[in-house]
């Protein structure tokens, strides 16, 4: 994940009580408005409105917040409840990894053939093909390794009634935060083109001390997945 020029859209890589950030009157997202793939994937049984409703607020846990695209104004806290963390943010495409149709350096102006973890076999991920989320690189504002979120972690994603299940597969620039891979962007049904595409109004939740295996099974992801939401809407 790495930034890109505004024109262009970014893209990559003691908790305070406060109120969750208002949702800003806007426009529609004009990349929500272009041609994308019908439909989109609900998996498992857990519902969207359910897990949403566990996280209306936001008990901030990191020590500043992010923004969504390079000159965006820093808004976005990440916030924790019980054994998640979790944000509220946009979405854009992650396409780097293994080269593919779809994801190579003829489709993407700044793909990057590596991704900060790796799959099994020592190779990077593909983001053509494996449903994975980015996470901002550590830094002053949020270190996500002190809050057990690493490689492999597994991963919620919302977005309009959907629940997509992906693990954390790479990292972005350290100040800023809402990414997912070419393949996560598809299945929610999201116009995935790595320039212009991407979505806004995406719930992130990120399961702490938990570890997909192997790291490129999906399978594997919704499977984890799954029995941490259904824990999480339990105990919270």
């Amino acid at each position: 994940m790495r930034t890109r020029a505004l024109t262009l859209t970014a893209v990559c890589g003691g908790a305070l009580l406060v109120p969750a950030p208002p949702a800003a009157a806007h426009a529609p997202d004009p990349r929500e408005r272009a041609p994308r793939p019908a439909g989109g994937v609900q998996e498992g049984s857990v519902r969207a409105a359910d897990l949403l409703g566990k996280v209306k607020g936001c008990a901030q846990i990191s020590r500043g917040r992010y923004r969504t695209d390079e000159r965006a104004p820093a808004n976005i806290p990440v916030c924790g409840k019980g054994d998640a963390v979790y944000w509220k943010a946009d979405m854009d495409i992650d396409c780097d990894g293994r080269s593919g149709t779809h994801c190579n350096s003829r489709t993407d102006p700044v793909f990057l053939s590596a991704t900060a973890y790796r799959d099994s076999h020592g190779g990077a991920l593909a983001a053509e093909s494996l449903p994975y989320v980015v996470v901002p690189g550590a830094s002053p504002i949020w270190t996500p390794a002190a809050h057990g979120i690493r490689g492999g972690t597994v991963a919620a994603i919302i977005y309009r009634n959907q629940v997509q299940y992906a693990v954390v597969g790479d990292t972005g620039p350290t100040d800023v935060i809402g990414e997912a891979s070419y393949a996560a962007v598809v299945n929610l049904g999201i116009n995935p083109d790595p320039v212009r595409g991407g979505a806004g109004e995406v719930t992130y939740i990120l399961f702490k001390n938990t570890a997909v295996s192997p790291i490129e099974s999906h399978r594997a992801a919704v499977a984890l997945g799954e029995a941490q939401a259904k824990k999480f809407l339990a105990v919270n």
